[in-house]
């Protein structure tokens, strides 16, 4: 009798014990400084490379800019943005053990412009005036059905014409445009990770 082949499992994130434990800020006025990376579950820091690709297309300037980092984690998407001149960053955080270890990483490099937030990234995205931010990061858990409902709560929350960057793990279909009142300006792959930088095109 012919023995039944064993189904392979399902891709999944990468083990804790195969992240780094600290990413670099790529570039602005703390080029090389390291930010902590905590053991948490579906934390993944966005690649070096992710960001140097987000940041060739936003633009290496962001003075002017107000930026929420939505599910901050490490901070690497929030820091690098401030680091690159945004005038306000708000990083939103409920683990409070990186909440911590972002307070830290702020009080070490005299980063006045960032506020960190304990919260709930969706309902303290709901809570918030629309309009608030040229540009807002979503990095959700990689474990965790997040990028769809938060999407729609920022999109509400950035300016016209302003950006949304979103990584998941599956392309944005169509429907993620909000009907029409954001544009896929553009994406790209790494790996297991699509991302995806959308704009803003009318009201929402």
């Amino acid at each position: 009798m012919a023995t039944q082949r064993a189904t392979p499992p399902p891709a999944s994130t990468p083990k804790a014990s195969t992240l780094p434990r600290e990413v670099r800020i790529i570039g602005g006025q703390w080029k090389r400084s390291k930010l902590a990376v905590g053991d948490a579950p579906g934390l993944r820091p966005t690649p070096d490379r992710v960001r140097e690709t987000l940041f060739n297309w936003l633009g290496q300037n962001l003075s002017g800019w107000r930026c929420l980092d939505a599910f901050a984690g490490s901070g690497a998407l929030g820091f690098e943005a401030a680091s690159r001149g945004a005038d306000q960053v708000v990083l939103l955080e409920r683990d409070r053990r990186l909440v911590a270890s972002l307070d830290a990483a702020k009080l070490r490099l005299k980063a006045e412009q960032i506020r960190i937030e304990s919260a709930d990234a969706l309902a303290w995205m709901a809570r918030c005036p629309p309009d608030s931010f040229e540009l807002v990061f979503l990095d959700p858990p990689f474990d965790a059905p997040l990028a769809a409902p938060a999407l729609i709560a920022a999109s509400r929350l950035v300016v016209p014409q302003g950006f949304i960057y979103v990584e998941a793990a599956q392309a944005l279909v169509p429907d993620a445009l909000q009907g029409g009142a954001l544009r896929l300006h553009r994406q790209g792959r790494a790996g297991a990770v699509h991302f995806h930088l959308l704009q803003r095109s009318s009201p929402v």
